[in-house]
Order: C-alpha cells, then structure tokens, then sequence
C-alpha cells in the first residue's frame, strides 16, 4: 500500500506546484499567500510518504484530497483534478491492501512449504 499511496502523493506534489504558478495570476491573492499554503500542502504530501501506513495516515490522506479538491475555489481545474487525485487515492488504498494481503498470504504460504520440507 505504502507504494502506492506514495506514488500518488508525489504526483500531487506536482499538481500543487502547478496550481500555485496558476493561483498567482489572481491580483487578490498575494504571492507569499499562494506560496505559503501551496508549500505546507506539498510538505505535508511528502511527509504523508513516510506515515501512510502508520495509524491515522490514510485518514490524513483523504483530509489532504478533501483540501485538494476545495482548492479549486480558487483554481477551478483543481476541482476536476482533486476529484481525479480522490479516486486515486482511493484505489491506492484499496488496492494497496490488496497486495499487502496477498504479499502476507504467499509469505506464510512459502514459510509452511519451507517448514514441511
């Protein structure tokens, strides 16, 4: 899971950068603003990295995609791509656990087989 999940977080990294060279086009919006909350939400996806898998790290990722969507009150097309960065996030969670039990099974399969022999 955590490959995953981290593998989403990154490519929203970019898509926060990106979001930000696009918010500072806005004359309401101050550059240090923009810079300021577009850095912390790309620090924190990085940090998420490392605590995915710890308790309360997927819950910290979907308050992070919740943010991401809300984001696109003030870059519209962030609505779209928060929504496609959601649906990500949920497959590499889903998915993610998938493979971890999968992974977990054929591990003690291969640990009986060794066993027996």
């Amino acid at each position: 899971m955590r490959t995953l999940c981290a593998s989403t977080l990154i490519g929203e990294v970019f898509v926060i950068g990106f979001a930000g060279l696009v918010a500072m086009k806005d004359p309401d919006l101050s550059m240090a603003t923009v810079w300021t909350v577009s850095g912390v939400a790309m620090l924190l996806c990085v940090l998420l990295c490392g605590v995915v898998t710890r308790p309360g790290g997927v819950q910290l990722g979907w308050a992070l995609q919740i943010a991401l969507i809300a984001s696109g009150f003030v870059v519209p097309t962030m609505f779209l791509l928060g929504a496609i960065f959601a649906a990500l996030w949920w497959a590499s969670v889903h998915y993610g656990r998938k493979v971890d039990e999968a992974k977990a099974r054929f591990a003690a399969q291969a640990e009986g087989e060794r066993r027996a022999a």
